[in-house]
Order: structure tokens, then sequence, then C-alpha cells
């Protein structure tokens, strides 16, 4: 089982450039896989799902922007994202970022999670028809593969949301062809579009038990029917800074292979007593 760790600005109601770097290089020290980051780009009054709703003021910092910046100050701990609004990203453009920082990371790169977004208000701000922003990201999926595994003669693309002819971005990432995108949300959409085009499923929500083993069930079986190993899927859910061993082989037992914590603690020193308690129940960085 790998442990990760996610941070967000909104949580703590603040961007404190130094608290970013002591809670990136402490999570570094401890041993944990990855730094997760989530994204809003735009919210507004009401904004919200079910009966929570979001205070507009919330400080989302830009997801990317901030693992540049965690990246520049720590030597090993990989970046992750739950989850990039991929709908509302241009992929050529992303494309040359996500890159970008892989290269200068020296391939750290390495756990983008991408999904839909749930807030039609935000959809709206890009002029992104929000019906089709399972299609939209489906396409942007492949034009990101496409641009990284091409070469110096260019590749082209036609599809519903972009076009483009015989273009070429450099640099590619660090060492490999492309990155690996996962996806996720907690649908069944979801889970098949994990099967068809996805490295990992990463589902949230609050879900029952039988949901859960009926969309990995349908990712893999998805992935299968497409041709492609439903074994190489990876399958990362969310966990709790208490949780306890026994938890964590329930889930090893259904399938997961990286779990993303949160801490729960306000202060910065109670967040570094967390993260230092967990890393020593789970053994990590030995």
């Amino acid at each position: 089982m790998k442990f990760a760790i996610s941070y967000s600005t909104a949580y703590y109601g603040a961007v404190d450039p130094d608290g970013i770097v002591a809670f990136a290089r402490h999570a570094e020290e401890c041993g944990f896989e990855a730094l997760y980051m989530p994204e809003h780009i735009v919210l507004y009054p009401g904004a919200g799902f079910g009966s929570f709703q979001f205070p507009p003021d919330l400080p989302f910092v830009d997801p990317l922007d901030c693992l540049s910046f965690m990246a520049a100050a720590t030597d090993r701990i990989l970046l992750g994202t739950a989850v990039l609004l991929l709908p509302y990203h241009h992929p050529v453009i992303l494309a040359k970022r996500l890159a970008t920082i892989d290269a200068l990371s020296k391939g750290r790169m390495r756990l983008l999670t991408v999904g839909l977004g749930s807030l039609p208000g935000e959809a709206s701000a890009f002029g992104v028809d929000f019906a089709t922003r399972g299609r939209r990201a489906d396409e942007a999926i492949d034009v990101l593969r496409l641009l990284w595994g091409g070469d110096e003669n260019g590749v082209s693309f036609d599809g519903e949301f972009f076009s483009f002819d015989n273009v070429c971005i450099y640099p590619k990432p660090h060492g490999l062809a492309h990155l690996p995108i996962h996806i996720g949300g907690s649908s069944r959409a979801a889970a098949r579009r994990a099967g068809l085009r996805g490295d990992g499923f990463f589902p949230g929500g609050a879900l029952s038990a039988e949901e859960r083993r009926a969309q990995l069930d349908l990712a893999r079986s998805t992935a299968a029917a497409a041709g492609r190993d439903p074994d190489a899927l990876e399958y990362t859910r969310w966990g709790s800074m208490d949780m306890e061993p026994e938890r964590v082989e329930e889930l090893a037992a259904q399938g997961v292979t990286r779990v993303v914590v949160s801490p729960a603690a306000g202060s910065p020193d109670d967040q570094r007593m967390e993260m230092t308690a967990f890393a020593e129940r789970f053994g990590l960085g030995k």
C-alpha cells in the first residue's frame, strides 16, 4: 500500500508560502509518497453540492503552480491533483504545463488525477456547456497523450472540441512517453472512463461498499473489453489521518493500491504531529 497526503490552502483559509514549503518538506521527511492538491478555478455565491455550500472567498490556489512551488522545495515526493478539472483547461496548454513541471521536477508530476467538476457556474465562467464536459474531458485526455507522444514531425487532431494540424510540444515528460492520467469521480461514468482511458481510478464520495465494488468491477471489465490490462489500473481511495492498520488491510483486500489522507488539525504544529504519528504507525520511509 502507498500513502499520500493532500494539502489545500482553501482548508486553511489563507495562502502562506512559508507554511506550504514547511508542509511539503515535512511530508517528504515523513515518507509520504506524494502531495495532492485540489482545484476550483472560480467560486460564486451559492456554489456547492447537496446541502454543502462553498464560501465564495475560499483561497483555492492554482494546483499546478503550487505543486511547482512545492517541487522546488523538495527532492523526492511525487506531485498529484485530486482533482484537476479537465474540461476547463485547454489540453494543448495543459500538455505544455504538465510536461514542464515533470521535466523541472525530474519526473515527479506522476499522479495527475482529473475530473469533470460539479459546479455549473464554474463551467459557465469558461464558456463550457456543463452537459458536454464528459465528452470534452475524454477528448482532452486523447489530446494530451497525442501531444506528449508526438515527435518533431508534429501531430494533428480533429475532434468535437479541439482541432490542430502538425504541432509539436516540447519538452516531453521526464523519461516517459506519456504522463499517467488517473480518473477521479464517484459515478459509473467515471469508472468506465478509467477503464477506457485511465491509468488509475480515484473515486470519492459517500458511496456504499456495494457501489464501490460495482464501480471498480466496471472499471476493470471496461479495461479488459478495450484490450487494456485491468490489473495495471491503480486504485486510489481517501483515508483518514487516524485510520488504523486494520482499516488499511480492509482497503487492500478491496484492491486499493494507494490511500490519500488529509490533516485534520488546524495549526501547522498539530499537522506536523499528525503526519509524524501517521508515518510512524505505518512505517513510512523505512
